[in-house]
Order: structure tokens, then C-alpha cells, then sequence
């Protein structure tokens, strides 16, 4: 019988007090993202407890446990605690202290607006480390669900009957206050407790209610100046032409709300977002500019709208934002829910050449189709069929190729490896700062993984 095996001791003595630093390999994520945060510019999160109350735990290091957090699937702050106990890298990164949760949960909420500027800081490390000069980009987005179910939305519709049935229960209640016999008034029933309940409901109500009066009355706005520019576009063409412009003449929109339009009461800037497999979620639109050498994210931000032609504007806006050397965006890729004529206008006034689909791609293209050059076009033609032309070119294909393998990859790590399918915050503006974190945390994975290649 074989008895030589090695046995756990679990009662030895170390000689000397054990270190978390002989426990951790040298090249472990913690300690990369504990030497890049270590660089980083925090004197406004240090600033900000100036003077105020007893000693807190250093902002450095609870950027730390957030970053590694989100970079390896943490995103909970009680699981962050916990994790302080119980990862050796967590402990690392937290130096055996163990900030509880609320501590963890404060900081991230109250911090939310400076991940921004350290995100930016991180891109120029990158390319301090010569890793990183943008040049050309991939531009996609990915529905992300709200901290919100869409069986808590409320439609007008229902709003509005609910309402009525309330205000009933309401009058009947007070009625029944009124009366000199209170026999008829069930056991256990508190009509006081009865009514705040329901007014509480009313005042719920009301509010939902405002808001979808204000969506329908953007949503009337947008579609109307649609429809004025569509008519003025329809009016050039027939004096141009001396013609009749063919289709049907665009209807005109119709202001008001719709009996199906609504709001979610758990997190009412949330939208209600189709999916793949034809399903609908109480969701957020996170988009984000992959810089397609590196595959780190370069720009990102969060919409509510779930049509992607909507957001080349604020993803050229954060683009702009981006420190001088770095580079110069020259080229961007897109798949066909960016395309617009709008859209490559956009990209053509900063000087970056577009490349979006224009509509679906064909799937296994013959060989001709492949290595085929497109004939010629006219010289004075318009940017669209420029771009069209150029996506039918054997360069133009191959950099259109790579968007696949560049951004999808990104958004496919977040969402499957790190498991980030849901926010944990609420309101747009707090959702917009958890992107940016998960973000800083996709980009910390990534540029620890360029940089042991380069060494």
C-alpha cells in the first residue's frame, strides 16, 4: 500500500511572520495593476479628504481591489471584502487591511466622475511603454442590462387604469373612516396605513407619468424635424429634377403618448432594448472604440438609445478628448447599424476615413468576390460612394475584416470570461462611471499581457 504522500500541516509555526509578497508570483496581475496605479495622478481623490473627520483608507488602494475586482469578475463591494479575507491577491493589493463594504461601495459611487481622467492616464502610460499609437479603430456597442427588471416598467396604459383604481380605493377609504359604525371595517385593516400605502402609489404613479408626457414630447420633437428634413429633402430633389420625387410622401408624426409607452420605477433612465434571439431587456447601450493593433479601448461611453446610428457623434466626441500623443485617428471601421449618410459626414469633417457596412455582409464570398478590385468610380463622386467603393477594394476588405477581431473579442471577454452582463449602479450618469471602470479593467488585462510580449 502505497503511503508516501505529502501531508497538509496545518499547525507549524513560521519562523518568521509569513508575507503576502513571497505568496504572489512576480508576474501576477495584482502586482501589475498595483505598479500602473502607482503612477497614476490621484490628487484629486486625495484633495477631497482633506481635513475631514479620521484617517481613511488610501484612494490608491481601493482603486486597486476595484480595478483587480473588475478585472477578474468581482464587482460586488461585499464580495470585495470578503475577498480581502480570502484571495492572497486581494490581500495583496489591500496590504491585509479590510476595508468593509460600505467603504468600498462610498468610494466607488463617490468617485465615478475621475475614472474618467484616469482612463486617459492609463492610455498615455500605454504609450509611454510604447505600446500603444493610435491609428486605426472599431467602433460597436453591446446591450448591457440595467440594475432594473423589465417587469417593473409601467406602460401609460396601465399607469393610467391603475391610477383610477387607486383613487377609488382612496375614496372608498376615507368614506369608510367617516362612518360612526367602524364594524363594517376588516380585522387587522389600518385604514391610515391603508391610505399612505396607496398614496405613496399615487405619488409613484404621477411621477412615471411625467416622465413618459417628457419622452413622448423628445420623442415628437426628433421625429418631427425628421420628417420637416425628409420633405426638404424631397422638395430639392423635385426642383432639381423638375420632377416628381418617387416614394411616398413621408407621414407626418403624431405628438402625444402612446398607450404603450413607459417607464421602469426601479431604474426609470433605463430603456427597454432589443437583444439577440428576438428578446427585449431593461437595458443600457455601452459602446466603446477598440484600437484595432492593440485591442485596448480607446473611447468609451453609454447611451439610451438602442439604435447605434445615434452614437459616431459622442464616440468621435470622447475620441477628441484623448491626449495629443497618442496619435490621430485615420481610419474607422463600423458594422451597418452605424450607417447613415449623416454618420460618414461626421467622420469625414475629422479627417478619418470611414469604413461601414452599408448593409449586410454575404457570407462565405467567392474567391472572386474576395480578390476582385471594384471598377473605377467618378472622381466628384459623394463620400458614401467613395466609402462604398472603398469597402469592395482588397484593402478596404481586409481592414474592414479585422473589426470582428478586434472590438467582438473585447466585449466577449467583458461579458463571458470577467462576467460583467449587468450593472451594478443605477441612473445614467452612475452607469456611465462603471463603464468607464470596466473599461480601465479590460484595459489593465489587456496591457499587462502586451507588455509581457514585449519583454
Amino acid at each position: 500500500m502505497h503511503s508516501d504522500f505529502l501531508t497538509a500541516d496545518r499547525d507549524s509555526l513560521y519562523l518568521l511572520p509569513p508575507s503576502v509578497q513571497d505568496w504572489l508570483p512576480v508576474n501576477h496581475l495584482a502586482r501589475f495593476i498595483v505598479d500602473i496605479v502607482a503612477q497614476l495622478d490621484l490628487t484629486p481623490l486625495r484633495s477631497a479628504y482633506d481635513g475631514r473627520g479620521c484617517k481613511a483608507y488610501d484612494p490608491e488602494m481601493l482603486l486597486g481591489l476595484l480595478f483587480y475586482g473588475y478585472a477578474t469578475g468581482t464587482f460586488s463591494s461585499r464580495k470585495l471584502e470578503l475577498a480581502t479575507y480570502e484571495s492572497i491577491a486581494f490581500r495583496y493589493i489591500a496590504g491585509n487591511t479590510h476595508p468593509d463594504h460600505d467603504t468600498i461601495a462610498n468610494f466607488r459611487k463617490r468617485f465615478l466622475v475621475e475614472l474618467k481622467p484616469l482612463f486617459m492616464q492609463i492610455l498615455s502610460l500605454a504609450h509611454e511603454m510604447n505600446i500603444l499609437k493610435i491609428g486605426k479603430i472599431s467602433i460597436d456597442g453591446t446591450k448591457i442590462k440595467a440594475n432594473a427588471s423589465k417587469h417593473q416598467a409601467l406602460s401609460w396604459g396601465h399607469a393610467c387604469k391603475l391610477e383610477k383604481q387607486l383613487k377609488a380605493e382612496v375614496d372608498s377609504l376615507l368614506r369608510q373612516a367617516e362612518m360612526a359604525d367602524q364594524s363594517t371595517i376588516a380585522d387587522g385593516m389600518s385604514i391610515p396605513e391603508e391610505l399612505e400605502r396607496r398614496e405613496t402609489r399615487l405619488e409613484a404613479i404621477a411621477k412615471a407619468k411625467r416622465e413618459i408626457q417628457h419622452r413622448a414630447e423628445e420623442r415628437y420633437a426628433k421625429e418631427k424635424a425628421e420628417y420637416e428634413k425628409k420633405l426638404a429633402e424631397r422638395e430639392r430633389k423635385s426642383q432639381e429634377t423638375g420632377k416628381q420625387p418617387r416614394g411616398k410622401t413621408p407621414k407626418a408624426p403624431e405628438p402625444g403618448v402612446k398607450d404603450r409607452d413607459q417607464v421602469n420605477l426601479t431604474d426609470e433612465e433605463s430603456r427597454i432594448m432589443p437583444v439577440s434571439g428576438g428578446v427585449f431587456m431593461q437595458a443600457y447601450n455601452a459602446q466603446g472604440s477598440v484600437d484595432i493593433d492593440t485591442m485596448l479601448l480607446v473611447g468609451v461611453h453609454v447611451s439610451q438609445h438602442a439604435n447605434d446610428k445615434e452614437e459616431i457623434k459622442p464616440a468621435l466626441a470622447e475620441l477628441s478628448r484623448l491626449p495629443a500623443k497618442l496619435g490621430k485617428v485615420i481610419k474607422a471601421t463600423a458594422d451597418a447599424g452605424y450607417f447613415s449618410k449623416t454618420n460618414v459626414a461626421l467622420f469625414e469633417a475629422e479627417d478619418i476615413t470611414p469604413y461601414i457596412a452599408a448593409g449586410r455582409e454575404s457570407h462565405n464570398p467567392s474567391l472572386a468576390d474576395r480578390f476582385s478590385e471594384p471598377e473605377p468610380i467618378a472622381e466628384d463622386a459623394d463620400a458614401v460612394t467613395q466609402m462604398k467603393h472603398r469597402l469592395k477594394t482588397t484593402d478596404g476588405k481586409a481592414l474592414y475584416a479585422q473589426r470582428k477581431c478586434t472590438i467582438e473579442p473585447v466585449f466577449g471577454v467583458i461579458k463571458s470570461v470577467l462576467g460583467f452582463r449587468q450593472f451594478m449602479l443605477r441612473g445614467i450618469e452612475s452607469v456611465r462611471g462603471e463603464w468607464d471602470l470596466v473599461s480601465i479593467a479590460w484595459n489593465l488585462k489587456r496591457l499587462q499581457v502586451l507588455s509581457r510580449t514585449m519583454a
